[in-house]
C-alpha cells in the first residue's frame, strides 16, 4: 500500500517554486516550526523566513522561504512566500553580501523612513534565512 502524501505547492510572485506529491512538510510558521502530515486539521497562517523542509520518498529537501501565508488541508499545502529558493541554488556569498549591505543600512536607520526600515529589515531577514539553510546543510 503506498504511503498517503500532500500536493505541496509553493507560489512566489516570479513563478511557482515547488509543486509535488510529498509524504511530510516542516514550515517556519508565525507560531514556530510547525510539522504537516497527510490529513492534517485545515489550517491557514503565516510564514517567517526560515527554513522550509520536503520529505519526498524518503529523502528531505530544504528551500529558503521569505514572508508569506500557507494554506493546509487534508491532502494540499499551499504556500504562498515572496521568495522560494533550493538549497543548491543558494549564493552563499551574494546572501553574505546582502547581509553586510542590509546592517549597514540599519546602522543609520534614523536616517531612513519606517517603510525603508521595514523593507531593509524583510532584506536582512530573507538574506539570514538563505544563509542559515545553506549553512546548516553543510554542517557549519
Amino acid at each position: 500500500m503506498a504511503a498517503a502524501t500532500l500536493r505541496l505547492e509553493i507560489v512566489t510572485p516570479e513563478s511557482k517554486a515547488y509543486s509535488d506529491d510529498v509524504e511530510f512538510v516542516v514550515l517556519p510558521a508565525v507560531e514556530g516550526e510547525m510539522g504537516v502530515y497527510p490529513m492534517h486539521v485545515p489550517l491557514m497562517t503565516q510564514i517567517h523566513p526560515g527554513e522550509l523542509i520536503v520529505t519526498k520518498d524518503g529523502k528531505t529537501h530544504h528551500l529558503a522561504v521569505g514572508e508569506g501565508f500557507v494554506q493546509i488541508t487534508a491532502d494540499r499545502v499551499n504556500v504562498l512566500v515572496d521568495m522560494a529558493i533550493e538549497e543548491k541554488a543558494i549564493d552563499e556569498a551574494a546572501a553574505e553580501a546582502a547581509v553586510k549591505r542590509a546592517e549597514e543600512a540599519l546602522k543609520g536607520a534614523h536616517e531612513l523612513g519606517g517603510e525603508e526600515a521595514a523593507a531593509v529589515q524583510a532584506a536582512l531577514a530573507k538574506s539570514l534565512a538563505q544563509l542559515h539553510v545553506k549553512r546548516r546543510r553543510r554542517g557549519a
